[in-house]
């Protein structure tokens, strides 16, 4: 390495008090708490970053209720997205010292220090506080991977995008107006301006409408695509506003995941593709190619500002718990972040 874990740590070249937010035992908020935590050392084809902020995904919620384990041999740790600097590196990767990135993580992130392979990192765009970079890896990725790998959205096609005004779903109308599609969004009446400034066609308020008739009204033959984080309740309706052809990708189950019926017509009789995807448990290989993929089409539009970061709340990692709190209450508009350290 071309230095060591130990001198990037503390002045004093100690590891000891190096902090990361733990669990007592799975459960509600109450059991999150800083404790101390042996420092990480990165292996030949890894970096060790020293952490300025995480970015806080659902994901984070359910693995803290015990809903969703870490993939195995990877960090138990809170946190699949940070932003932060080089201070080590194996030997395969010294080039990325002193270097700020933000990161993609299978976990670990809500912690001073985190280790990550060389190649799940991406240089911080000019202009962009380091902090706002938690914000990038994990939600326009995910977005990135849904528009162009998995449903393969093709330009003057229509996409209908859930929870637009999620993080994952903030990005995803970026990324679908980049690639030049119309794009309609469901989200509560007072989220509806926030997605229409990123740029949405159509904003269908879900408490009031039926987003399925209303697609109908404005687009008789159903949209192309859908991406979709609600599940159960949404199913139904999602086959029927779809188009022939059309393809859906489930990326959560925020409503659950069970149902007493549905009509499956639809869904033969429209040759529909219904696909469902993690990022996480993705393989490494998987995983870099997209990381790959996203700096070489989308990297650079975060220095013109055609990509932009949506913040909403940056809490410091002493409030995690009410930064938790927050993103459970599904007032947040873009990303919450956490300021580590």
């Amino acid at each position: 390495m071309t230095s060591s874990p130990q001198s990037a740590v503390t002045s004093n070249g100690s590891i000891d008090g190096l902090r990361a937010v733990q669990l007592k035992a799975f459960g509600g908020r109450d059991q999150l708490y800083l404790g101390e935590v042996p420092c990480p050392e990165p292996s030949s084809q890894e970096v060790l970053i020293k952490v300025a902020a995480a970015g806080l995904n659902r994901a984070d919620i359910l693995q803290r209720k015990g809903l969703y384990p870490p993939p195995p041999g990877t960090s138990e740790i809170l946190g699949m997205e940070v932003s932060g600097e080089v201070v080590a590196a194996g030997s395969g990767a010294e080039s990325l010292v002193d270097g700020k990135v933000m990161a993609l993580l299978s976990g670990g992130g809500y912690a001073e220090f985190v280790t990550v392979h060389k190649d799940l990192t991406v240089p911080i765009p000019r202009h962009m506080p380091v902090v706002e970079a938690a914000g990038v890896m994990e939600a326009f990725l995910t977005g990135w991977q849904a528009l162009s790998w998995l449903i393969k959205i093709q330009p003057e096609e229509t996409i209908l995008i859930h929870a637009g005004a999620s993080g994952v779903g903030s990005a995803a109308i970026q990324l679908a107006k980049q690639l030049k599609t119309t794009v309609v969004v469901t989200s509560s009446e007072s989220k509806i301006e926030f997605c229409r400034d990123l740029g949405a066609d159509l904003c269908i308020n879900y408490r009031r409408e039926r987003f399925d008739q209303v697609i109908k009204q404005h687009y008789p033959k159903g949209v192309a695509a859908i991406v979709d984080f609600i599940g159960a309740p949404y199913f139904q309706q999602n086959l029927e506003a779809l188009a022939q052809d059309g393809r859906m990708v489930m990326l959560g189950l925020l409503g659950g995941s069970k149902f007493e019926s549905a009509n499956l017509g639809s869904l033969l009789f429209k040759r529909l593709t219904i696909l469902g995807s993690t990022l996480r448990s993705r393989s490494l290989s998987y995983r870099t190619s997209l990381v790959d993929d996203f700096k070489g089409h989308c990297a650079h539009l975060f220095e013109t500002g055609s990509l932009k970061t949506v913040i909403d709340r940056i809490f410091p990692w002493e409030e995690v718990a009410q930064a938790h709190a927050y993103l459970e209450s599904n007032q947040s508009r873009g990303k919450v972040i956490l300021k580590v350290g």
